[in-house]
């Protein structure tokens, strides 16, 4: 793979593109929550992020478009699962970027450090914005506003992240839950917050308690200088670590396929908010993001609800929100 040149604000942009951010997009989970509804209506299996719900455009697709309005698309690296390459690059079409193949799925961990790998071989000094590729946001614009008050607040946090949270508008167990501890500051619209707790899919008489506090969902969406995201996993998870190290020199040269596919024989499978971020909540803040739309899209009931919620009419027959 050859990896992309940094380059600065694209003409027309420069108000818009910030030098010295990288996006990193997430397209590698297999959604098999959804799988049987997807099944049935396109009549093969599909991780939800490669599939157009409404309009024109995958969840993917839409994810990076987000992303390319905060960074230039050169300095966008999106991670894929190998079974899905295919689906991806002509999805990808156009758009610019690298694209890297996780040789397997080792689970989120990995699927984050790996893309970082190739942020920081050639900008490690970059900022990095991190997003997942399967979840819904309403309205776009707004989110990326509070994204780039992340960026420019991470500039005076550096050594911390920044994680973006959502305030709930319901009581949903399927969500990863931030407790938040100590008000910083505002920033925009928006406040940042220390994390005080993380919680992944809580059980209900947690999840209540937490609703008696000051609580917000985990959207995964992480801002970072590339430099601490990536001492921290050092210090957290040293064994992955140790393997994205000797990958390193091999990044952009006639030796990275085999380099990649070589540390992927012993890469352990470890999960980024329960292994990781559980484990650094410390040096975590959280921007809380208001008036914003958000869900994982992560059962059939809840794509139905999101449309139906904004006026947009679904791509897929609506008896199939009972597919389970």
């Amino acid at each position: 793979m050859t990896l992309p040149t940094t380059k600065k604000s694209t003409v027309g942009n420069e108000e818009k593109i910030i030098p010295h951010l990288w996006s990193i997009i997430l397209a590698g989970g297999e959604g098999t929550r959804l799988a049987p509804m997807i099944k049935e209506w396109l009549g093969e299996e599909r991780p939800k992020q490669y599939c157009t719900f409404t309009g024109t455009r995958s969840m993917l697709q839409h994810t990076v478009d987000r992303a390319d309005r905060l960074a230039a698309p050169t300095q966008r690296v999106t991670v894929v699962g190998a079974s899905q390459e295919e689906t991806a690059r002509n999805q990808l079409d156009g758009r610019g970027g690298l694209l890297v193949v996780q040789p397997a799925n080792r689970d989120t961990a990995p699927g984050v450090f790996l893309p970082l790998s190739y942020v920081r071989a050639t900008d490690p000094d970059a900022t990095v914005v991190i997003y997942p590729s399967d979840h819904f946001v309403h309205p776009e614009a707004r989110l990326v506003e509070a994204v780039r008050h992340a960026v420019r607040a991470i500039d005076l946090l550096e050594d911390r992240l920044i994680l973006l949270g959502i305030q709930p508008d319901g009581f949903d167990l399927d969500y990863g839950h931030i407790q938040v501890d100590r008000y910083i500051g505002g920033y925009g619209a928006h406040s940042l917050w220390h994390v005080g707790r993380f919680v992944e899919k809580p059980k209900r008489h947690l999840a209540k308690t937490f609703a008696e506090g000051q609580v917000l969902w985990n959207t995964m969406i992480i801002v970072a200088k590339v430099q601490t995201l990536w001492k921290m996993g050092t210090k957290v998870l040293p064994t992955m670590m140790r393997l994205f190290e000797t990958l390193a020199p091999a990044v952009g040269t006639t030796k990275e396929d085999r380099a990649l596919h070589g540390i992927y024989q012993t890469m352990p499978t470890q999960n980024f908010s329960r292994d990781f971020l559980e484990h650094v909540y410390h040096k975590v803040s959280a921007l809380d993001v208001t008036d914003v739309l958000w869900s994982d899209w992560g059962r059939p009931k809840r794509i139905a609800q999101s449309l139906r919620r904004i006026g947009k009419v679904p791509a897929f027959p609506v008896e199939l929100v009972g597919v389970a």
